[in-house]
């Protein structure tokens, strides 16, 4: 990037660990709460009411949020001021009520506004950047930022909490998502603003790249999905049941770290198309490969595998929306693709929930239909396709 490029990103980078910090340290806050007081060794109809509670943020970010994005004035820039200032207020309602039933209204405007931010950061992208060779590492950095961010702000976050209380945590939160306000009026100035105009999600703008790539995404984030849950009902009664899924998690929040730090390598020797198929065909092999040795060291492994095939696929789809999608309308084209990618989540991890499936069995599925997925990208890939109606 060129010095005034790198100006622009560091000012988005600076806002994203500071929103980044500010969630991780709710999260902590909240450990305690009967809001995520979610225990897999419980009613498997809590479990459910949790993940229905994980998605219905994005049927409010995808037909509302998302429009609205694209249209304010003062554009994608306001979004991010105006979420971070309301998570302030926010943060300080949770004090308030964090043993009382109106947590959860609180709570759940938290999520919708994280999920606006994050579709209006993806959204800012490509002003922050010279060329569109440039958007994978930007993404890339983006995602090892949020990932150091979040750690960082966690170990004092938990400190406050076991030495202090609730109250302290959720001021100190509300402390970091002041900084992000801050940081948030530095942010250039960028909006295209045509309504008659589709966005990257509709039919009549999405290239054949791009249309696999959301396909590839929204089986990779079903995965993951899946393997949380089939791991949590897996090790469900063993001695170290916590410790597994601890360990679980943990090497899957690494895999993902370590797949944004290696992208843009990738994108130097190869381009995004290439580095989907990859994503795809490691989960694939390592699933296959689970299957036959089966115990909870193969569902560990292929958990992490899945975290890191994810944020490869995740930093090469957002860098083909932003390449080839058009300009306009970018706020309801992330809004639109994340939601899919939830529900698809959702559903993945609801088939664990619903269903006793044996380890072996859930590695067997993560790999045949990974597998799969890589045939129909490939060949989608290399099939001759008509020109799409709205390019940049």
């Amino acid at each position: 990037m060129s010095g005034h490029e790198r100006s622009r990103f560091q000012r988005l980078a600076f806002t994203h660990a500071a929103m980044m910090g500010g969630e991780a340290a709710m999260v902590v806050a909240l450990a305690d709460s009967f809001f995520f007081d979610v225990d897999p060794n419980g009613a498997r109809s809590k479990v459910l009411g949790f993940l229905l509670v994980s998605f219905m943020p994005f049927l409010l970010v995808a037909p509302m949020i998302g429009p609205l994005i694209d249209r304010v004035r003062g554009g994608r820039r306001l979004i991010v001021q105006v979420v971070a200032a309301a998570r302030i207020a926010l943060q300080l309602l949770m004090i308030q009520f964090i043993d009382d039933i109106a947590l959860f209204p609180v709570v759940f405007v938290a999520l919708v506004l994280q999920k606006t931010y994050l579709v209006s950061k993806s959204a800012l992208v490509p002003a922050v950047v010279r060329s569109e060779t440039e958007l994978v590492e930007a993404n890339s950095k983006l995602g090892l930022i949020a990932g150091v961010a979040g750690s960082a702000a966690v170990i004092p976050a938990i400190g406050l909490q076991l030495g202090v209380g609730t109250w302290a945590t959720l001021l100190y939160g509300a402390g970091i998502f002041a900084v992000a306000f801050f940081q948030s009026l530095q942010l250039p100035r960028e909006l295209v603003i045509r309504p008659g105009e589709p966005s990257a999600a509709s039919v009549e703008a999405t290239t054949t790249s791009l249309q696999l790539a959301w396909v590839a995404m929204l089986i990779l984030r079903g995965t993951a999905g899946f393997m949380l849950f089939h791991l949590a009902f897996l090790f469900r009664g063993e001695t170290d049941d916590k410790l597994l899924l601890g360990v679980a998690v943990g090497l899957s929040s690494a895999g993902t770290m370590l797949g944004n730090a290696t992208a843009p390598r990738l994108r130097r020797r190869i381009h995004e198309e290439r580095m989907i198929t990859l994503a795809l065909g490691l989960p694939a092999v390592a699933g296959l490969a689970g299957a036959v040795f089966g115990g909870a060291s193969a569902g560990i492994t292929l958990a992490a595998v899945v975290g890191f095939s994810a944020a490869i696929c995740r930093l090469s789809f957002e860098s083909i929306v932003q390449r080839d999608g058009p300009e306009t309308n970018r706020g309801q084209a992330f809004a639109r693709f994340e939601t899919r990618f939830q529900l698809a989540w959702v559903i993945a991890a609801v088939l664990p929930v619903l269903l006793e499936i044996p380890g072996s069995v859930g590695y067997l599925l993560v790999g045949a239909v990974c597998a799969a997925a890589v045939v129909n990208y490939v060949a989608g890939i290399r099939a001759p396709a008509p020109s799409p109606v709205t390019r940049r």
